[in-house]
């Protein structure tokens, strides 16, 4: 099949792939089609929560006696280990799939650059086609794998002249901005904010599209002295899936917590007096928090960019100007991104008047 056939079919692994991008737990999104004489017999996904694989669901999805002779085209390198579930590849050879064609290496070490050596001997080829769509896809699955960390998206809300409070109204950007930051929500295994804005704010911090509601993310809240007040909205459901971070303890506030079975966590604090974040992070990794959006204010967003612990960035940015009824001017905050981030560009997404700028 030619280059531009395999290049084909696997932008559509990947269309696929995007689909359930950072809900799939510890395991990559990998997107999977199984093509047979140019005719396309099944394609999938890898299942929310990890498992099933993509290649799993794809063959269970196919005609059994279609797959003899087909080629399996999958975004993701195959894994030939041995894990929670039996490897892809050993699928792959008992269904008959002649050729497995792959668009990235993986960087599990269990099985990394193993299919070729995997599958030789079964006389099933294999193609690796670099497409940088795929490699670019990858990055946030590859820096989790590499460094233990969440991959951390923030994202801040601001008028026309980079204010991120109005003194008259509480949205500054309009309705389609703001649903278009809720699919970051889920999209996102957790949701961190400091307890300035949980105070000052009172959010919910759930997502809030019709149909993915079951997808809100875990609320994750730095408390250095536990000023929390009471009656939030965060405390009247789904508790169990909150977080403290503090530093300085208080029995009566630590009990309300307790209370609420929400878990809270002592953490040190680093050399200018904040929370230590590098321990926040490793923390959430260990409670499988691999992706974690972060809609910080001021203060807590400009010290995250300075001491580089943001991935990405979206800035969503109104048509309108506040003036004299805007608060907290955060163009400085913008030219740090612009100073730290290499890549910036405007999202093609119809948001009428305002616009969102990746910064990556």
């Amino acid at each position: 099949m030619s280059s531009k056939n395999d290049k084909f079919y696997l932008k559509l692994a990947l269309n696929l792939a995007k689909q359930h991008e950072g809900l799939t737990s510890e395991n990559p999104s990998v997107g999977c089609v199984i093509v047979k004489n140019n005719k396309i017999l099944s394609l999938s996904k890898t299942s929310i929560n990890g498992r099933p694989h993509a290649e799993s669901n794809a063959i269970r999805l196919a005609n059994n006696n279609d797959l003899k002779g087909s080629t399996i085209y999958v975004t993701l390198e195959p894994c030939t280990h041995y894990g929670k579930t039996p490897p892809c590849t050993d699928l792959i050879i008992k269904k008959g799939i002649s050729k497995v064609v792959y668009g990235s290496n993986d960087i599990d070490k269990r099985t990394a650059n193993k299919l070729k050596i995997a599958l030789r001997k079964y006389n099933i080829s294999t193609k690796k086609v670099k497409m940088k769509e795929i490699t670019d896809f990858y990055k946030s699955y590859f820096y989790i794998r590499k460094n233990k960390f969440p991959y951390i998206t923030a994202k801040l809300a601001c008028s026309n002249d980079y204010y991120i409070y109005s003194k008259k109204n509480k949205n500054i950007t309009n309705e389609l901005s703001r649903e278009t930051s809720h699919l970051l929500r889920y999209k996102n295994n957790a949701i961190l904010i400091s307890s300035k804005t949980l105070n000052k704010d009172n959010p919910f911090l759930n997502c809030r599209i019709k149909g993915l509601e079951n997808y809100s993310p875990i609320k994750v809240i730095l408390d250095k002295d536990l000023n929390y007040k009471k009656n939030l909205n965060i405390f009247k459901n789904d508790k169990k899936k909150c977080i403290f971070f503090y530093n300085k303890s208080n029995k009566k506030k630590l009990s309300i917590l307790k209370k609420n079975k929400i878990k809270y966590y002592k953490v040190n604090l680093d050399n200018q007096n904040n929370l230590d974040f590098k321990e926040i992070k490793k923390k959430l990794f260990k409670l499988n928090v691999n992706y974690l959006l972060i809609e910080g204010g001021k203060k807590l967003t400009k010290s995250l960019i300075q001491n580089k612990h943001l991935n990405q960035f979206f800035l969503f940015k109104s048509g309108k100007n506040l003036n004299s009824n805007g608060q907290l001017r955060i163009k400085e905050i913008v030219n740090r991104l612009n100073k730290k981030f290499k890549n910036k560009k405007n999202l093609d997404v119809y948001l009428n008047e305002d616009k969102v700028i990746n910064y990556s």
